[in-house]
């Protein structure tokens, strides 16, 4: 069901902002591309708490390694827009996996750095996240196997960073000079291993369970994050169990086999 339609008015006349561009919508926002001071910009509308919540985190990293944020008000940002023309899921695709990989890496990078402000004060910890993941540990032994790696992992972390999120090929964006820019973060605190291991997940990239492919992108992503190998692994196993528990929730199958496939080829990796 598409979200009621929202007038963007009163915020166009506020921040002095032109309509660029057709409304649209995500599942948690409501979109519009303006100018702003004779620059590309986007409102963007929360609809969701979580979706509010990285509006906040979006501020807090200033710019940096992530989209500017030009003003914001309760549920709505006025943010940078991208207009470049490269695209890291065609990257992917077409002969530039590895170039892709580093691009995600490096812009992990740069969000994980540490700040000289203190991160936003409601920001959630991973283990409450994994609750669909424990839920579901009962119904398979796929689940189940997923649900003990990611309770192993969550027992005792390692590199505790304000993440992402949910890092993947559509939320980082060519924003031209500025360069490969993050967006739509959730707000979520904890290992940094737990972003890198959701590149290696991504079900909207059609190779991402070819053995091959998996292998090289995930010595790629070890290299340049300097994530030691068998601990990387074992957040693939836990997260691609997480992403399956949600797509569980969804009812949506191809998603479960997409993520289970990426898990079992971490744990062969592991088990080799």
């Amino acid at each position: 069901m598409n979200p009621p339609s929202f007038n963007w008015q009163p915020l166009l006349e506020q921040w002095q902002l032109t309509v660029d561009g057709d409304a649209f919508a995500t599942p948690g926002s409501q979109l519009l591309p303006v100018r702003w001071q004779d620059r590309p910009a986007m409102l963007k509308r929360a609809l969701t708490p979580e979706e509010e919540s990285g509006g906040v985190l979006m501020c807090w990293w200033n710019g940096d390694g992530a989209a500017h944020v030009y003003a914001h008000e309760a549920d709505t940002l006025l943010m940078e827009r991208a207009t470049g023309t490269r695209d890291l899921l065609a990257m992917a695709l077409n002969g530039q996996d590895d170039e892709a990989s580093r691009i995600l890496c490096a812009t992990l990078a740069r969000l994980h750095a540490p700040r000289a402000t203190p991160p936003p004060a409601h920001l959630v910890p991973l283990r409450p996240w994994f609750r669909s993941l424990e839920a579901a540990s009962g119904e398979n032994a796929r689940f189940a196997r997923s649900w003990a790696a990611a309770r192993a992992l969550l027992e005792h972390p390692q590199d505790p960073v304000v993440l992402h999120g949910d890092m993947h090929h559509r939320n980082v964006l060519d924003f031209g000079e500025r360069g490969w820019l993050a967006i739509d973060p959730k707000c979520v605190t904890g290992e940094r291993g737990f972003d890198y291991a959701n590149l290696l997940t991504n079900p909207d990239l059609p190779t991402v369970a070819r053995p091959d492919r998996f292998h090289r992108q995930f010595d790629v992503i070890a290299g340049v994050a300097q994530l030691e190998p068998q601990r990387l692994l074992r957040w693939v196993v836990a997260f691609a169990g997480l992403s399956a528990a949600w797509f569980l929730e969804d009812e949506d199958e191809q998603g479960i086999a997409s993520d289970f496939a990426v898990a079992d080829l971490a744990q062969a990796m592991l088990d080799g």
